[in-house]
C-alpha cells in the first residue's frame, strides 16, 4: 500500500504586490499633490510676510512695468505689484474653496445618507431635488445665482455651494445603499440599535473615503468656478487681488503678457495639485486600486 506523501508547505507566506502598499505612481501623485497644495496653503497663511509690496497700493508712475528685480511678476495697469497680488490671491481663493467644498460635502453627504438609509418616498423626493439641480450646467447655474444675488465673493461662494452639493449626495446615497446590506449592519439593526447610531457608527465611516476623494478633486473645481465668476465680474470686486479678476484685467493687454499669465499659472498649479492629491488619495484609501 503506497504511503501518503506529505503536503509541501511554503516556508514564507507570499503577499500579493498590490497588498503590500509598495510605492508607485499613486504614492508619487499623493506626494506631489501634498507638496503643491501645502505650498499654496503656506503662501496663503504667510502672504503678508512673503509679499514685498502692498497688493492694493497704486503706483501709476510704474504702471505695466515688465518683470524685473523690483517687481518679479511686473505691475498691472494701476502700477500694483503682480507678485504680491498673486500671493495675496491665495488668501482669497484657497480658504474660499476649502470652505465651500467642506460645507457642500457635509450637506450633500447628509442628504445622501438619509435618502439611502431611509429609502421609500423620502429617497424619491430627495433624489428628485438632486436631479433638478444636476439638470443645469454647474457654471451656468452658478452664474445665474450670483447674478440674481449680486456680485461679490460671498454670493459667489453661496452659488458654488448650491451647485456642488448634489453630486456628494448622489455618491453618498450609492455608498449607503451598498453598505447597509452588509452583515454587520444587518446584525446591528437586529440587535435593536437605533437608525442614527447604525448610520453614524457602521455606515458613514465606511462610506466617507469616496467623499474625501471627491472633495479633494472638487476643491480644484471650486477654484476654477471662483476665478470664472470673478473673470466675468460676478465674483471679487476690484481692487481685491483675486486671480480671476486679475486675468480679466489683462485680457485686453496681450502685449503686457505678465498681467494675466502669472495669476493663470497660479490657478493651473493649485488645480493640478488638488487633482494629484485626489488621485493619490483614491488609491491610498482603496487598496484594490493601488497601482505599481
Amino acid at each position: 500500500m503506497p504511503t501518503a506523501q506529505p503536503i509541501a508547505r511554503p516556508s514564507v507566506l507570499t503577499v500579493p504586490r498590490e497588498a503590500t502598499g509598495s510605492p508607485g505612481r499613486a504614492n508619487i501623485a499623493l506626494i506631489v499633490g501634498v507638496v503643491v497644495v501645502g505650498a499654496w496653503v503656506f503662501v496663503a497663511a504667510f502672504a503678508p510676510w512673503l509679499a514685498p509690496h502692498s497688493p492694493t497700493d497704486l503706483d501709476v508712475m510704474n504702471r505695466l512695468e515688465s518683470p524685473g528685480s523690483t517687481h518679479l511678476f511686473g505691475t498691472d495697469e494701476a502700477g500694483r505689484d503682480n507678485f504680491s497680488r498673486v500671493l495675496y490671491g491665495a488668501r482669497i481663493t484657497v480658504p474660499l474653496a476649502f470652505t465651500v467644498i467642506l460645507l457642500a460635502s457635509l450637506f450633500g453627504a447628509g442628504v445622501g445618507a438619509v435618502a439611502g438609509y431611509v429609502g421609500g418616498r423620502v429617497d424619491e423626493v430627495l433624489m428628485r431635488v438632486v436631479d433638478i439641480v444636476l439638470a443645469f450646467p454647474p457654471i451656468v447655474l452658478a452664474m445665474a445665482i450670483t447674478a440674481a444675488l449680486g456680485a461679490g465673493l460671498r454670493n459667489a461662494m453661496l452659488a458654488i455651494l448650491l451647485v456642488s452639493w448634489p453630486e456628494f449626495s448622489r455618491l453618498m446615497r450609492g455608498q449607503v445603499l451598498a453598505i447597509k446590506e452588509n452583515d454587520y449592519v444587518i446584525a446591528a439593526r437586529a440587535l435593536g440599535a437605533p437608525g442614527f447610531r447604525v448610520v453614524l457608527t457602521h455606515i458613514l465611516p465606511n462610506a466617507f473615503p469616496p467623499i474625501v476623494v471627491k472633495g479633494s478633486l472638487d476643491v480644484g473645481n471650486a477654484i476654477i468656478f471662483t476665478a470664472a465668476l470673478s473673470f466675468i465680474g460676478l465674483g471679487a470686486v476690484p481692487p481685491a487681488p483675486e486671480w480671476g479678476a486679475m486675468i480679466a484685467a489683462g485680457q485686453s493687454k496681450f502685449e503686457y503678457w505678465w498681467v494675466a499669465t502669472f495669476p493663470g499659472l497660479a490657478i493651473l498649479s493649485i488645480v493640478l495639485g488638488f487633482n494629484f492629491l485626489g488621485d493619490g488619495l483614491q488609491d491610498w484609501l482603496n487598496p484594490r486600486l493601488r497601482r505599481d
